[in-house]
């Protein structure tokens, strides 16, 4: 099969070599002058200093099976390109929840037992609400919230545990987030195997994580990757499909929804109903933001990642644990205000946080506002399918699926788009 993928994120990038691998001719259209779509690698001067930094703080969890075997198949070990760490929500004086390396559920139980600063009440309502999700299968209504899930949580159980979670999982506020999404990822990282649950923060660059090597493996086997390509129309031309005049067999499209959907409407097939039907729903997803505020301190923190409260930023990650020389990085999901006030707002929120560890000498180096990084993932969501019309499916952490806007959520709908 001659295979046309437009886009090189991650879907189109794990698409291209996944079908690369069955034997198929495949050739990659990206419109930006870089690979890794919304988890990509930025270069970004600071006195003088070229410094190669990401479009956002991600992180992977054990539970991302699909993109770790990804990885190895084009040569990166995650072994060595991702730190591993246990789930661990603490706060800067040490409370909240932290799961020790043990399988599953004795993590967890251990976790929740041993969270430090919570009553009684706290670990027994938890333990009740976890169980009851377990025997309900992780399954609910699909209209309910994540906020109304855990209403008999105590607020400190909901502001430590199921908050930071469920804006980290799903880039959503707990009132407006999908509680079957919220469960989906519950059930996969806390009982999907030892480590399931496991925060795997990148040691490298999102691009030398897996697009770089991926562009690389491709274009050693003869599978070109056009960068700085934009796709301008679709053509049907019998069975087969034509991108700007070249003849294809099938068309993969794994850009963001809002580009598939140009696409689409460039096609003779989007008069038809299921085009229709497919484009109607990728109109109406809605969009957050994600701002990563950059900044420099002499002080090492203790640990790689440390939860944060009362400000915008849920977490500040001190790269230095990465290898890196004196770099922290603060997420804020769901971002709201100006990158200006953002940054003001969360350097104050470290300097007062972060206190306890001399960060007074923190100092702002750039602000980085990805302004679509996630679907808001609410419940009862319709998303849009893989198949748009016969020879010509969509694929990205947008379409129907279990998972939130993630990249194992991106991988798995370009596999499944393949199959």
């Amino acid at each position: 099969m001659k295979l046309a993928i437009v886009g090189a994120g991650w879907a189109g990038l794990a698409a291209a070599v996944r079908a690369t691998e069955a034997g198929h001719q495949v050739t990659v259209f990206e419109s930006a002058r870089h690979a890794g779509g919304r988890a990509r690698s930025v270069v970004h001067d600071h006195a003088g200093r070229a410094l190669t930094l990401d479009n956002g703080q991600h992180i992977l969890i054990g539970a991302y099976t699909e993109t770790l075997a990804l990885m190895r198949s084009v040569g990166v070990d995650p072994d060595q390109a991702l730190l591993r760490l246990p789930l661990d929500l603490r706060l800067a004086d040490g409370s909240g929840i932290a799961l020790p390396d043990r399988a599953p559920p004795w993590d967890a139980l251990a976790g929740i037992l041993g969270a430090r600063g919570w009553g009684w009440r706290d670990k027994a309502t938890l333990l009740a609400a976890t169980t009851r999700w377990q025997l309900a299968g992780f399954r609910c209504a699909p209209q309910a919230s994540v906020a109304q899930l855990c209403t008999g949580l105590t607020a400190r159980v909901q502001q430590q545990f199921v908050e930071p979670l469920c804006l980290s999982a799903l880039n959503t506020c707990a009132d407006e987030a999908s509680a079957s999404v919220f469960l989906r990822v519950l059930r996969d990282s806390l009982l999907g195997g030892r480590g399931g649950s496991n925060l795997l923060v990148p040691r490298r660059p999102l691009g030398a994580l897996f697009p770089a090597p991926a562009m690389a493996w491709l274009q050693a086997r003869g599978q070109p990757v056009q960068l700085g390509t934009r796709v301008a129309a679709l053509q049907q031309d019998g069975r087969a499909w034509r991108v700007d005049g070249q003849a294809f067999d099938r068309v993969l499209l794994a850009c963001p929804s809002w580009e598939a959907a140009r696409l689409v409407r460039t096609a003779d097939r989007a008069t038809t109903s299921a085009a229709r039907s497919w484009l109607a729903c990728a109109d109406a997803l809605r969009f957050e933001p994600i701002t990563t505020v950059y900044a420099t301190s002499a002080t090492r923190l203790p640990r790689p990642m440390t939860a944060l409260a009362g400000g915008p930023a849920q977490f500040v990650f001190d790269r230095r644990h990465l290898g890196e020389d004196g770099l922290l990085a603060f997420v804020v999901s769901v971002s709201r205000g100006t990158r200006e006030e953002l940054q003001q707002q969360v350097i104050a929120q470290g300097r007062a946080q972060l206190a306890r560890f001399g960060l007074g000498d923190l100092q702002p180096v750039v602000t980085i506002v990805e302004k679509r990084a996630t679907f808001a993932c609410t419940p009862g969501l319709q998303r849009p399918g893989l198949q748009v019309a016969p020879g010509l499916s969509a694929c990205g952490e947008y379409v129907a699926g279990p998972y939130p806007g993630t990249i194992e959520g991106a991988v798995r709908s370009a596999l499944q788009a393949l199959a």
